[in-house]
């Protein structure tokens, strides 16, 4: 299932259900059943999510995510095309080196090499290696502790990654240490409720959230189908 038809469903179920039904457990568990494909055995543990998450080791956070098998878990990318293109067109022009923190299959990485041959390109994210990527390095490092030195890299984007962190601060610090002239970050553009099939931990229903948490005085941040493209311009 694609991002815009997701953002789609997630639009209904946010914006024009009262809350009182949105958020009843009874209401959101046959949601929860189609889009986790019947796995009644862990249904349990992604509707109570928000309770959880704060309990676990980093080990029993991150096998949550690794045994995740959910109706998004195939589509080749979770960003949308219009944030794709938007990106594309405002990466800056005189940066010569971009890392991708959250990689994932390399989908970002081998689009922006497709389209842009000056950039010297890296991804990183948990995986031991990411043998979908085509024209970029990949080093395995974790978002709170980025196995790079400060400024090492002109741009630096994470998408559809912020909102599932537990220590958020942690990892906004990082990206800015490692990025020298551009911060790009994609997160969805969504109100709090409890049962989000997402498995989301922050929320973003307004711009002024997310600005205030990444704390970039120059920056732009623009609703393009229900996400948020955050290009923050660092001075360095």
């Amino acid at each position: 299932m694609n991002r815009s038809l997701t953002n789609a469903i997630r639009y209904v179920l946010d914006e024009l259900l009262p809350p009182v039904l949105r958020d009843a457990r009874w209401f959101m568990y046959p949601f929860f059943y189609i889009w986790y494909k019947g796995n009644t055995k862990e249904i349990k543990t992604y509707m109570d999510f928000k309770d959880i998450a704060y309990d676990m080791t980093e080990e029993e956070f991150i096998e949550v995510y690794r045994n995740l098998d959910c109706m998004a878990r195939d589509r080749p990318t979770d960003l949308n095309t219009p944030c794709i293109k938007y990106m594309l067109a405002n990466l800056d022009p005189t940066a010569l080196t971009l890392m991708d923190v959250g990689c994932g299959n390399g989908f970002w990485l081998n689009t922006v090499g497709d389209n842009n041959k000056k950039l010297k390109l890296t991804g990183c994210d948990l995986y031991d290696n990411v043998p979908t990527l085509k024209n970029a390095d990949y080093v395995k490092g974790s978002i709170y502790k980025l196995p790079f030195a400060d400024n090492a890299f002109d741009i630096v984007t994470c998408h559809h990654t912020i909102e599932h962190l537990r220590e958020l601060p942690d990892a906004i610090a990082e990206l800015k240490r490692v990025a020298r002239k551009q911060l790009i970050i994609v997160t969805p553009r969504q109100r709090y409720y409890f049962y989000t099939m997402d498995m989301h931990l922050n929320f973003y229903p307004i711009a002024s959230y997310l600005q205030k948490e990444i704390q970039i005085k120059d920056n732009v941040c623009m609703d393009i189908k229900g996400d948020w493209v955050y290009l923050g311009k660092l001075n360095k």
